[in-house]
């Protein structure tokens, strides 16, 4: 079968399609026929060793000090399920699913998953695209959003790089939630935002988000673009800045939570079955959608990681099996 690859660190032009076995079903798990899969932030930055931060050097120690350990891309899918393992009982032959595999190697023809990992039955109103485009971005949104920052309807919400693969899904669980939103993001997402749901939508290169008149309780920096003390500066007393690509100063300012009224809090989100089931109703309530930057054939998935690393992407990024 067909599966992105890599063999060492660098730009886009390192990905390729390889011919390498196809995976057997073991017990509890599920075979699935992936339709599609996602590009996202994170599959850019395992490809070119381009960990943020204080991240850098764990990077390394986890996906491989000088080339990738696993050389297998790719951890957001859709797709039907072909088999089913022993044991295994929550999904059958011919069901729609999507999902995340964090492990990589999720931009294959065949994946088999466990059935208790990140996985769940794609709703029926999704295409397999619209389904790859939604686990990376939605779960992190989610999270952060909700068990991280524990926004309530009462709050007000700042997201940063809110047209981003993670800001898109943030701005409408923070209005299912009732949340007050204000999205923050370039001259040409602006009208993005605004159909998302964002209360007031902010274009960071015309205006400086520092002379903002409102605070916020809830600060997401999905872009790496906030320092700590300007965050702190814009949030309310009792207020939380989270952001996404934490670096020195991140740490340095969360090591001080303990002597101010306002926290910052550095975290990393896990994938679970529950959390995508959580979308799931999100979806079927039309509360959530959604957002594709692009599609690209698996032949061009170099084009894929290309647009993603250029940091302007609109939603996700999806490939076509």
């Amino acid at each position: 079968m067909r599966a992105l690859t890599y063999d060492r660190y660098g730009p886009p032009s390192v990905v390729r399609i390889s011919e390498v076995a196809k995976p057997e079903v073991g017990a509890g798990d599920v075979l699935v026929r992936v339709h599609a899969s996602g590009v996202h932030t994170g599959d850019w930055r395992v490809r070119a060793a381009a960990f943020p931060g204080v991240l850098a050097i764990p990077g390394r120690l986890m996906f491989g000090i000088l080339k990738p350990r696993n050389q297998r891309l790719g951890t957001e899918f859709a797709g039907v399920v072909e088999a089913v393992g022993e044991g295994a009982s929550r999904f059958e032959g011919g069901d729609r699913v999507y999902g995340f595999f964090g492990q990589g190697g999720a931009s294959a023809d065949y994946l088999a998953i466990s059935e208790a990992a990140a996985i769940a039955p794609l709703p029926d109103a999704l295409s397999f695209e619209e389904g790859a485009a939604l686990p990376f971005g939605g779960l992190a949104a989610l999270v952060f959003l909700t068990q991280f920052g524990k926004l309530q309807a009462s709050h007000d919400a700042l997201i940063v790089g809110a047209s981003g693969g993670v800001g898109v899904y943030a701005i409408q669980i923070a209005k299912a939630l009732s949340a007050q939103v204000t999205g923050v993001a370039g001259p040409d997402s602006q009208e993005l935002m605004h159909q998302l749901g964002a209360d007031a939508c902010v274009d960071y290169k015309a205006t400086d988000i520092m002379r903002l008149d409102a605070r916020f309780d809830l600060i997401l920096d999905a872009a790496g673009a906030l320092s700590p003390r300007d965050a702190l500066a814009l949030l309310r007393p009792g207020g939380t800045f989270l952001p996404l690509n934490m670096g020195l100063r991140d740490v340095g300012a969360a090591l001080l939570n303990r002597f101010r009224d306002k926290t910052v809090k550095l975290a990393v989100n896990e994938d679970t079955a529950e959390d995508l089931a959580t979308l799931n109703g999100l979806i079927e309530q039309g509360k959530l959608k959604p957002v594709i930057d692009s599609t690209y054939p698996l032949e061009r998935a170099a084009e894929a990681h290309a647009r993603v690393e250029s940091r302007h992407k609109k939603g996700a990024v999806v490939l076509i099996h």
